[in-house]
């Protein structure tokens, strides 16, 4: 790996000697970092951006956790992305999974039990230079459910304001009894025989029915008579809807 300058893990807490205290120990980034992008435009400008140095580059990020196992093969002069090395080791680990140069490099943050197994945690990408990350796949299913949700009810929203509308316009023509009425609307039977004619044919293709499920075991169907009792005096008459029984639309009239 070529040597490019290294930030130690306490660059950015203070210099010791000049603030009087040590510095305490880097915390590791946040699980959510996805509202912030890092970009160094000196870095890219002094050196290539390639899968050799990229690691390089992605440490400067906050999105860098400075205790992985990464971390500590940096500090013995290995290369971080050695998969020899990494294969040896337990804990929290970055791994390149996608490269192409020099435009997208794609890091995976995984959890190391063994050799063989790993739990992947969270996907940073560097496009162009600029590094990000990668929305997790539940925080994507909701957003653009609750995009769907707003749009639906927008337009429930506009087609309630055109039937109010329509509605006061209909009110005024009747109270008003203008000159200027509008056409009556005609019914063509042949046009009704030949869409009752289609309905009867897929209702003769559909299959019939299943029959009811059968009673479980021990139980005795009530009487006539008490069934009659159990049931009220009177129906009640079904819930008045707002737009088929009270909408502006009229009957049309044969």
């Amino acid at each position: 790996m070529a040597n490019t300058p290294m930030v130690p893990p306490n660059a950015a807490m203070g210099n010791p000697n000049l603030d009087g205290g040590v510095p305490a120990p880097p915390q590791p980034p946040g699980t959510d970092m996805t509202g912030i992008c890092f970009r160094d435009q000196l870095w890219l400008n002094t050196y290539p951006l390639d899968r050799n140095l990229v690691f390089d580059y992605f440490a400067l990020s906050p999105f860098y956790d400075w205790t992985c196992n990464n971390e500590q093969l940096r500090m013995r002069s290995i290369h971080p992305l050695d998969i020899s090395q990494l294969s040896k080791m337990t804990g929290n680990e970055y791994w390149l999974s996608e490269v192409m140069e020099p435009h997208l490099f794609v890091f995976r943050k995984q959890k190391r039990d063994s050799p063989e197994k790993v739990t992947p945690m969270l996907t940073y990408y560097v496009l162009d230079g600029s590094i990000y990350q990668a929305p997790q796949l539940c925080n994507v299913f909701a957003a653009r459910l609750g995009r769907a949700l707003f749009h639906i009810s927008k337009a429930f929203t506009f087609a309630a304001t055109k039937l109010e509308k329509i509605g006061y316009v209909d009110a005024e023509n009747e109270s008003g009894h203008t000159e200027s009425k509008a056409p009556k609307e005609t019914i063509d039977f042949k046009e009704l025989k030949r869409v009752d004619h289609i309905l009867a044919s897929l209702q003769r293709k559909l299959p019939p029915a299943p029959p009811p499920p059968p009673f479980p075991d021990g139980y005795t169907r009530p009487s006539t008579a008490e069934a009659s009792e159990n049931q009220p005096a009177e129906a009640q008459p079904p819930p008045v809807d707002p737009i088929i029984d009270q909408g502006p639309s009229k009957r049309m009239r044969v």
